[in-house]
């Protein structure tokens, strides 16, 4: 007498060959739902392995418009009755193995057509138990594949943007003797808002532009590259540095809600190097530091709101002089907001890194800056955009 399993419901008895042929046909349907990595191909190869294979009149996953065989009407049939809250009106209530993920939650249903509306076999059942535990799996696969697929698209697009972004920083400063100039640009993500420029205009003076858009990531960065355009434009056309801030607010405004959304605090710059003369026009940035050789210290503070945020706001300029000697600091907010647990490094232990560094060696400066954040922070993970400028005024030498 054969070894089986006797199963007292229906007393059907599968024995050792039966259950040999069993593991050998679901380890030839595992090999097949396993050979892509397509989502589709998953499922349809199921279809096939349960109507060619198993013999089913018919087979389908509700939702996904895939089905199989001479009678999937019914499948569908008795699908649409059930959703439709009348199982009593199904033509058939079809048997229905879920597609789970390794979280448990349902990803696809395997719904089956019986030949001839009978009931499955013990063999059938347990056959399409395990086909489905298998196809949860390559689906699942399949599915975090493609998931995987569309992060590498999404990380390639990322890092052309951001070397894209880069190529719009300033790439080689313009020749100020008698002065040292410097800046340094950290985005938070691949790309960011912050911006900084230097232009230099055709009477031999310096604009300088330092900026934040609201927000971080790929939408502050598309309107940092707007707001450049504008800036760069506007810049040529030679009007004074107060007009330039409310034509560039006003061009803010009238690109729509979006880019109200995403206003932008800047402080602009005018240096007359003959002259060792500042202008200054602050509109809602963090406030501008100067220091001069006698231990003076200047800070520009906001002389109007941010750009884009109130059409029609006029804004002023602030004047200094910038004598031998003298060193001056731009920033962005990422700065003061590096954070060591609950305390930020904020605009005092800034003003009073700056003030410590007595060389006139812009790069250097800078240098001492990041290491003083850097140390605060003890190698914490940086939380938004960075950006940096100085401006020094060298001593007079003497022959």
């Amino acid at each position: 007498m054969a070894a089986g399993i006797q199963l007292p419901d229906n007393n059907e008895t599968i024995d050792l060959q039966q259950q040999v042929a069993r593991l050998q046909a679901l380890l030839e349907a595992s090999r097949q739902v396993h050979s892509t990595i397509r989502e589709e191909e998953v499922l349809e190869s199921v279809l096939r392995i349960v109507v060619r294979e198993l013999e089913m009149a018919g087979a389908a996953f509700p939702g996904t418009g895939l089905a199989y065989g001479d009678s999937v009407d019914l499948v569908a049939a008795d699908r649409a009755a059930v959703a439709n809250g009348n199982p009593s009106t199904a033509a058939y209530m079809l048997p229905t193995f879920p597609l789970e993920d390794r979280d448990g939650r349902r990803m696809a249903e395997l719904v089956v057509a019986p030949p001839e509306g009978r009931d499955l076999t013990i063999y059938e059942a347990d056959f399409l138990e395990g086909l489905a535990l298998q196809a949860a799996v390559a689906l699942e696969n399949a599915r975090n594949h493609k998931r995987n697929i569309e992060f590498a698209r999404v990380q390639q697009d990322l890092d052309a943007a951001r070397e894209i972004q880069r190529s719009l920083l300033p790439h080689k400063l313009p020749d100020t003797p008698g002065y040292s100039l410097a800046f340094r640009s950290l985005t938070c993500y691949e790309v960011g808002g912050d911006y900084v420029d230097i232009v230099t205009l055709p009477d031999g003076s310096l604009l300088i532009a330092v900026a934040d858009v609201a927000g971080k990531g790929m939408a502050s960065a598309i309107m940092a590259t707007s707001f450049r355009s504008a800036f760069r434009a506007v810049a040529a056309s030679g009007l004074d540095l107060d007009e330039i801030a409310t034509r560039m607010n006003q061009h803010h405004w009238q690109e729509g809600e979006e880019a109200r959304r995403r206003y932008v605090t800047a402080i602009f710059l005018r240096l007359y190097q003959e002259k060792g003369e500042l202008e200054i026009v602050n509109c809602g940035h963090n406030p501008g530091f100067a220091i001069h050789p006698d231990g003076s210290t200047c800070q520009f503070e906001a002389a109007g709101t941010p750009l884009g945020l109130i059409p029609g706001m006029r804004y002023s300029i602030e004047r200094c002089p910038f004598p031998r000697g003298s060193r001056l600091l731009f920033y962005t907010d990422g700065l003061t907001e590096a954070v060591r647990g609950d305390e930020e490094f904020g605009p005092e232990r800034l003003l009073n890194q700056f003030s410590k560094c007595f060389a006139c060696d812009a790069d250097g400066i800078l240098d001492a800056i990041w290491t003083a954040i850097e140390e605060f922070s003890e190698g914490g993970p940086q939380g938004d955009d960075m950006t940096a400028l100085v401006l020094c005024r060298g001593l007079e030498t003497v022959a």
